[in-house]
């Protein structure tokens, strides 16, 4: 008996080492078409980076963040907290962990499935196997209840013959870096819609001065009308006139509170905090624009995460295409099992209730009327839109760093005659308001230089915003320093929010 169940033994575990070469000799083999990028449109050059040298060319210090470049510490202290606070990141995340999860669940697909089950039973009654009870004619068959008691080891194994299971995975692991590489776009994005926001909130501060200082100006304006309406030297509408100035101006001085209200709540909403419970002083910012400096375009492909999402797309869309065409190739799935069975559970897992089994099953669909070309061609069909968007993703983003250094490069020169606009308007308004003091022109003379002066003094901080607004614009075109090469390593964008989320206390 002894002999007979290592024989048994022997036997299984020659069957099992032999499904085991099958599939190391078989594991080379994947359907379909091994990815390859395709080519993008790259130009040799930024054309408007042309026979211009941006003022200032600064660059974020060796391990610091791209905004520190701007020098504002409120600023700084205002960035870091996206990372941990700002909602759409933390969904960005998790989206990114989920796709993680789905790796990790298609990989499991390489190895066999382990189960283990036990039952027990105990049947009867008159269908049930029949004993005979007594001798000859008079013998009654009754029945007699019995027991089963099973305990059994099971496995189950995809051998993968054609690669389905690893152009799955293929995809999957494409798909978490696309998952990647969007969290990275989102945090550049909040980062920069931040950014963007906080100069506008600092020019609206300078606004507001301005403003402050012009009703300033316009009382006094108002005052000396007074005065020489008093001597008789200056008629009643010269008084009307200057209080109608001075109420616009200090309309223009209310309504500023609006947009400034505005931007500090969505400031707040960025970081993750309740626009009533969060307040900025007002300040001042910096004059200079600092632009990163830009490098050669087919840098761009690597330092853009909407580009790197988009190669990941395609990389993805390409392994669904091995696992259509795997679909028409027979499955073949090795099973077996090992276990015990009695009739009573005392003794159970001894020699002689063993039982074991091994077998194969081969599965294949021989009509399926079309189901799979149809699916090998939307497979294919996919692969297509993936790369005519990944293209498409790479030209936007040529379009946009172009957009922002030909805006750069222009306002450069317009804030430049602007300044010189201002100095000369201001001057116009004093020169005319003495001539008013000494009754050479009319009233109507000093409202229309004090309006120009006013008007040319915030064209010049639109511009000043517009040009701040486009460096940090740039900055994001560029990719505010994130770079392809970490997708997947434990220095990339998800690896540094999870540690920081791990880090940061439960709120």
């Amino acid at each position: 008996m002894s002999m007979k169940h290592d024989r048994k033994d022997s036997g299984l575990a020659s069957a099992v080492a032999a499904a085991a070469l099958i599939a190391a000799l078989v594991s080379g083999c994947a359907v379909g078409p091994n990815y390859h990028r395709p080519s993008a449109p790259v130009p040799q050059r930024f054309k408007e980076a042309e026979g211009w040298k941006p003022a200032e060319p600064r660059e974020a210090a060796s391990g610091t963040d791209w905004w520190s470049v701007y020098d504002d510490a409120t600023l700084d202290s205002l960035e870091k907290q996206i990372d941990i606070s700002n909602q759409t990141l933390k969904q960005s995340e998790a989206q990114w962990r989920e796709a993680v999860a789905v790796v990790a669940q298609a990989r499991a697909g390489y190895f066999p499935t382990i189960g283990v089950a036990a039952s027990g039973t105990r049947s009867g009654g008159p269908g049930a196997s029949a004993e005979s009870v007594g001798a000859g004619a008079a013998a009654a068959p009754i029945s007699i209840p019995k027991n089963l008691f099973e305990l059994e080891g099971t496995a189950s194994w995809d051998l993968d013959l054609w690669g389905k299971i690893r152009r799955t995975v293929e995809g999957d692991i494409a798909s978490a870096r696309v998952s990647e590489a969007d969290l990275a776009a989102a945090r550049l994005s909040a980062q920069a819609t931040l950014a963007s926001d906080y100069i506008e909130l600092r020019v609206t501060d300078e606004q507001q001065q301005l403003l402050d200082e012009t009703v300033e100006a316009y009382k006094r304006s108002l005052q000396i009308t007074e005065n020489q309406y008093k001597v008789g030297v200056a008629a009643k509408t010269d008084v009307i006139t200057a209080e109608t100035q001075l109420e616009g101006a200090e309309s223009q001085q209310i309504a500023v509170g609006v947009t400034r209200a505005t931007l500090e709540h969505a400031i707040a909403v960025l970081i993750g905090k309740p626009p009533g419970d969060f307040t900025l002083p007002r300040a001042k910012l910096g004059t200079l624009v600092p632009v990163a400096p830009i490098g050669v375009p087919s840098a761009l492909l690597e330092r853009r995460p909407d580009i790197a999402a988009a190669e990941r797309q395609m990389a993805a869309a390409n392994a669904q295409i091995g696992v259509a065409i795997a679909a028409y190739f027979p499955d073949l799935t090795l099973n077996g099992s090992y276990g015990f069975a009695n009739s009573v559970v005392s003794g159970l897992v001894t020699a002689p209730n063993n039982l074991w089994s091994f077998g194969g099953a081969a599965t294949d669909t021989l009509l399926d009327f079309g189901a799979r070309p149809a699916q090998v061609r939307q497979a294919r069909a996919a692969y297509d839109a993936a790369v005519a968007n990944y293209r498409q993703t790479v030209l936007a983003a040529f379009q946009q760093v172009e957009d922002e250094l030909a805006t750069l490069r222009i306002l450069e020169q317009q804030v430049q005659v602007q300044e010189q606009t201002v100095k000369d308007a201001n001057l116009a308004v004093q020169l005319t308001l003495n001539q008013y003091k000494a009754g050479t022109v009319a009233y109507t003379s000093v409202i229309t230089a004090q309006t120009i002066a006013l008007g040319d003094a915030q064209t010049l901080l639109t511009i000043r915003q517009n040009r701040l607004v486009a460096s940090v614009t740039l900055i994001e075109a560029l990719g505010g320093g994130w770079n392809a090469a970490s997708l997947g390593t434990s220095t990339g964008t998800a690896a540094e929010l999870a540690a920081k989320e791990a880090a940061s206390p439960p709120q």
